[in-house]
């Protein structure tokens, strides 16, 4: 398990990426692939789960949405305590209890990704390049594919079948992500808002806390 109790942590796995605010948790399974990127001032937390309780959660990475319990436990289960051994060791049953409560916290959340997968076909990655360079980009997919060679009938069904979403979707989810890493690095709503695309700030808050669940805001606190 991951969890960055201050920042933002993005997941890459074969799956694509996985972005992992401060009120998310990733999970990965054992023996699967993967690297993590911490982005601005982040303060990371791992928690390994012994067998009998990693099978109680997906076989595949995830991403669940962290309930109050469970931001305690995973803060304490990395506290300090974590780094003095006669204290670690007179806590093993203690730890062992916290981390059976978290895996049951995880066990009846519903998985949230907040997941940008990655294109694999040569003309979807071409799109996805220029956006990701430029995600305030707001050039139609007409546009896009006139300079990728290909019709905007051709990516739209492109980007539902091969990453499950339209286009417009997975451009929203690019530009949060942006937004995660913009306001990780101190930068207020307004600036944020217009680096991502957005005309106005109200319309970024809007689509920020329908995806998030808090507002940019309060997400920054």
């Amino acid at each position: 398990l991951v969890y960055a109790a201050r920042g933002v942590l993005s997941v890459h796995t074969e799956r694509g990426t996985s972005i992992v605010p401060a009120n998310r948790v990733a999970w990965t399974p054992a023996e699967y692939p993967h690297r993590h990127r911490a982005h601005g001032h982040t303060d990371m937390r791992i928690v390994f789960l012994p067998p009998s309780l990693a099978r109680l959660l997906p076989g595949h990475p995830a991403v669940f949405m962290v309930s109050d319990l469970a931001r305690e436990i995973l803060l304490t289960l990395t506290g300090p305590r974590n780094y003095d051994r006669a204290a670690r060791d007179w806590d093993r049953a203690a730890r062992a209890r916290l981390r059976r409560v978290l895996v049951d916290e995880l066990h009846e959340a519903h998985e949230q990704p907040l997941q940008l997968p990655e294109p694999h076909d040569d003309r979807l990655q071409a799109v996805a390049q220029v956006l990701y360079e430029q995600p305030a980009d707001s050039t139609s997919l007409a546009e896009l594919g006139q300079r990728t060679g290909a019709s905007a009938r051709t990516l739209s069904r492109l980007f539902r079948n091969e990453l499950g979403m339209t286009f417009y979707e997975w451009r929203t989810q690019l530009r949060i992500y942006h937004a995660l890493v913009l306001l990780a690095d101190g930068h207020d709503t307004t600036h944020v808002a217009h680096a991502c695309g957005w005309a106005n700030p109200s319309s970024f808050i809007a689509a920020f806390a329908n995806i998030i669940g808090t507002t940019p805001g309060r997400y920054r606190t």
